[in-house]
């Protein structure tokens, strides 16, 4: 029957309907060259082989399936984390729906930013009228406090001077010449969105340090910079928590967490929250600035460092290890001791590690995803006496794989573990057919690894598309590491509960009590 207005079904339905069942297997049959399902499954089953794990990892030319984005991505995250600023990409709109459609999709909250609608004749001619016309609409439109511009591939390939022509635009009046404009060049041929992050912010902190000019020293006043973050919305709060229980003078540079997590109460924040222009400048004046994140902020913290300021770079704090020597380093450069509240907060972390220890020893883990989120998680399931077998990270480098590697030599569970920097999943792929492990670790991506190659996957990493809240709940700090080891746990039991389930024949391990 077909479908009519008296019979609305949803899709994961509707296309098992007749009308569209015939109709795929006509298309299949009248348009598509299709081998016989004997040579497919010939095929598939010699993918799984060490024989084509060999030809897999000897491709150069080609990337399938790469576990990160492009920068303007990154570029776009760092700027929604300062108040009142409006992302101003300088390229497509197309590039610049793909932002806004990405982030709103895992953080289920509208993302504000706009483009200078590059087609093909600023291709050819430059971009330069765009970016007048695009900043005066911008600025007249939406009424930011800043503009925080970036670039994408077009912009980049044609030489477009992002100085010359906010320059240009302030002389012809598109906006005051006072007002704040912060730039990075973000070609998305090359790095990932964590360089489009680090050049961006960069970006900002430069424009606002060298208005602000001579640094004065604050003793114990710190700065923190989180890195890309796709759980921002949970760690923040955890981290001024921590911040505020210790009496620290701080600034974070760059916090999106009040833009993504906005309320429904009938109005409309195009801006909310966020780093403001008076507390980025005098964030100079720190003695010292934290970085979560190395790999996301390494232009960013080593300019910083020439300012004058101690920074100490760290990875994702997952689990008591990556905390206990954040809350370390902050006593340190403050002054301030450890509270006993989150001595506290520790000790019961570790209680709840020693309840669940026996659940997790010898699981074997594949994780995927930027490479501090793969430091902070593989140090984590090290601590608790799991086996990270195989950690793989598409914009990780080679100092990044050795700092992994000595997190596998420090373990008695690391032996045996692999690291893989610069691969895909389709390199990942080989490596679960053919050093198989229990569970997979990384984003929403990884859904068609686990409908593959059969191993459930933890959703843990940007983005999160197909679960709901994902972001709301931390992963830094005690607090998030105990989230992070229950969301573990309940991934573990939901195994147990899949293989246990056929009644008399298998339910004899169908336990109520784990």
């Amino acid at each position: 029957m077909p479908q009519n207005a008296e019979k609305v079904i949803d899709h994961e339905l509707l296309f098992r309907e007749p009308e569209y069942t015939s109709m795929f297997a006509k298309k299949k049959s009248e348009f598509e060259f299709k081998p016989s399902d004997a040579k497919i499954a010939e095929i598939n089953e010699w993918t799984k082989t060490a024989e084509y794990r060999e030809k897999n990892f000897k491709r150069e030319a080609l990337t399938v399936n790469p576990a990160k984005a492009c920068q303007p991505l990154g570029a776009v995250f760092a700027a929604n984390g300062f108040k009142g600023t409006l992302p101003f990409v300088h390229g497509s709109q197309g590039c610049v729906a793909y932002y806004r459609s990405h982030f709103s999709r895992h953080f289920k909250e509208p993302t504000s930013c706009v483009s200078s609608s590059m087609t093909e004749d600023a291709a050819v001619f430059g971009g330069l009228n765009n970016m007048i016309d695009g900043l005066a609409n911008t600025y007249n439109l939406y009424k930011p406090e800043m503009i925080a511009v970036s670039t994408t591939c077009m912009a980049e390939v044609i030489g477009d001077d992002l100085d010359a022509f906010i320059k240009t635009s302030k002389q012809k009046g598109s906006i005051p010449e006072d007002f704040d404009v912060p730039f990075a060049h973000t070609p998305a041929f090359v790095g990932s969105h964590i360089t489009g992050y680090d050049n961006a912010l960069k970006g900002i902190v430069q424009h606002f340090w060298t208005k602000e000019g001579e640094r004065k020293p604050v003793p114990g006043k710190i700065n923190f910079i989180g890195g890309f973050d796709g759980f921002v919305v949970g760690n923040m709060p955890v981290i001024r928590r921590m911040f505020d229980q210790m009496g620290v003078d701080y600034t974070v540079l760059c916090d999106p967490s009040d833009a993504w997590n906005t309320p429904t109460d009938g109005e409309f924040r195009m801006y909310d929250g966020g780093t403001t222009k008076e507390e980025t400048m005098q964030a100079l004046h720190a003695s010292a600035t934290i970085v979560f994140q190395e790999y996301s902020a390494e232009k960013t913290a080593k300019y910083i460092g020439e300012q004058g300021q101690e920074v100490v770079a760290l990875n994702h704090p997952v689990g008591v290890t990556g905390t206990d020597r954040f809350l370390m380093e902050v006593s340190r450069l403050t002054g301030k001791p450890i509270p006993e509240a989150l001595t506290k907060e520790r000790g019961r972390l570790v209680d709840a590690i020693a309840d669940s220890q026996a659940h997790l020893h010898g699981k074997k883990f594949a994780l995927y995803g930027d490479p501090d989120l793969m430091l902070g998680l593989t140090g984590f399931l090290l601590e608790l006496g799991a086996e990270p077998v195989t950690v793989l990270s598409t914009n990780g480098n080679d100092g990044w794989a050795a700092k992994v590697q000595a997190l596998f030599d420090a373990s008695p569970f690391g032996k045996g573990c692999k690291v893989y920097p610069k691969k895909d999943l389709w390199h990942l792929r080989s490596l679960l057919f053919t050093d198989p492990v229990d569970f997979l670790i990384g984003n929403t991506y990884g859904k068609y690894l686990e409908r593959d190659c059969g191993v459930p996957l933890i959703r843990l990493g940007f983005p999160v598309f197909d679960r709901h809240h994902h972001h709301r709940f931390p992963i830094w700090g005690y607090e998030g590491s105990l989230r992070v080891l229950v969301t573990l746990l309940d991934e573990i039991f939901e195994a147990i509960d899949a293989s246990t389930i056929v009644t008399a024949k298998t339910d004899i391990s169908y336990d109520i009590i784990r």
